[in-house]
């Protein structure tokens, strides 16, 4: 049986020392402009320096007006480059290895934040969005690209195209959201376009040495789980990516589609055959049991959020004792600001439903 920290080859780049994924978590620590700030260097770095083998950035937004967060880390321009550098060589001190996520928040961006109108496959009345041009979908494929040169240039190993969710690229992919009768709506193949362009567009300018992954979400935002196993399975033929992320909400449920009921939803990724490009999965896996569960059940790796944001030496702690279990919820602000969180990631913790309590202690 494969082990939690056994090692890792991908197709490109750098090998993992274990299974174990810090998974992207939104944190809003960076400043207005969207550069690196001292708080979320060190609560990232912390947790990648305590044993990750891979640790993601949270989603870094690829345009001006793909910001969909206050204190979002931003890859939109070379003036992030300081930052992100400063940001890769502190990740990768101890060995993991340092994967930068790129999003545009789409309709889910913030005009507040951005002074522009938010954008989307289709016009979305509800979040006030437009319809894209065919040239600014163009734009938007070069600019996931050029950020991923920026990681590159900056010294990150790889970096991780955001298509799930209900941002931007999940719009495009959405049958209900996209309702586009151009090159970009009306087939799978069309709506899907955005997301292969963008892999490929990275792949042939950052060359052989980059890692490149991509996040699906087979579920809600409209998704329909056929056409996302159809999705994966494209992906992973190509071989073009090194692994595929699949935010699942719950790693061993089963799905929500009344045809597709009887088995685990992960089920229907792990048995794709994906040569040597990895699986990761992603759905409330807490303990070293769910992780190993999800290794048993088919996955390459495993990514930890809530207890990585609970204990940011979570991998120490479970390869010292693999029965620990992480804090009871609800959990101080006083516990999480000693966990390296400030006091604007603790106020946004603080709307999970039970995550922090009312107490000072």
């Amino acid at each position: 049986m494969t082990s939690l920290f056994d090692p890792l080859t991908f197709p490109h780049g750098p090998a993992l020392k274990n299974r174990l994924v810090m998974a992207p978590i939104t944190n809003m620590q960076s400043h207005d402009d969207g550069t690196l700030s001292d708080d979320e260097y060190n609560w990232l770095c912390l947790r990648a320096q305590a044993g990750f083998g891979l640790t993601m950035t949270c989603g870094a937004y690829v345009q001006a007006g793909g910001k969909g967060f206050p204190g979002q880390l931003g890859i939109h321009s070379d003036a992030m480059l300081p930052g992100l550098t400063r940001f890769a060589a502190g990740l990768k001190k101890e060995g993991t290895l340092a994967i930068m996520q790129l999003i545009h928040g789409g309709m889910r961006a913030s005009e507040e934040l951005t002074g522009e109108q938010p954008v989307s496959a289709s016009e979305q009345e509800k979040f006030g969005a437009r319809a894209l041009e065919i040239p600014e979908i163009e734009q938007i494929v070069e600019d996931f690209v050029l950020a991923a040169l920026r990681a590159q240039k900056a010294g990150f190993d790889g970096a991780q195209v955001h298509g799930a969710h209900g941002y931007l690229l999940c719009q495009m992919l959405s049958p209900e959201l996209n309702r586009r009768k151009d090159a970009y709506g009306g087939s799978l193949e069309n709506r899907a376009r955005p997301i292969f362009d963008i892999v490929k567009g990275i792949r042939e300018r950052c060359g052989p040495d980059f890692n490149i992954s991509v996040r699906l979400s087979p579920e809600r935002f409209g998704m329909d789980l056929g056409e996302i196993i159809t999705v994966a399975k494209r992906l992973l033929d190509d071989k073009l990516i090194d692994f595929l992320d699949m935010s699942l909400w719950d790693a061993t449920k089963e799905p929500e589609d009344e045809k597709y009921k009887g088995r685990s939803l992960m089920s229907y990724f792990t048995e794709l055959d994906r040569g040597h490009i990895r699986l990761a999965v992603a759905g409330k896996i807490r303990t070293a049991a769910d992780a190993q569960d999800a290794l048993d059940n088919g996955a390459d790796l495993a990514m930890i959020g809530r207890a990585a944001i609970l204990h940011h030496d979570f991998v120490a702690q479970i390869q010292a004792n693999p029965a620990f279990t992480p804090a009871t919820l609800p959990v101080s602000r006083k516990y999480l600001k000693k966990e390296g969180l400030n006091e604007t990631f603790i106020d946004y913790m603080a709307t999970w439903d039970g995550f922090v309590s009312a107490e000072e202690e």
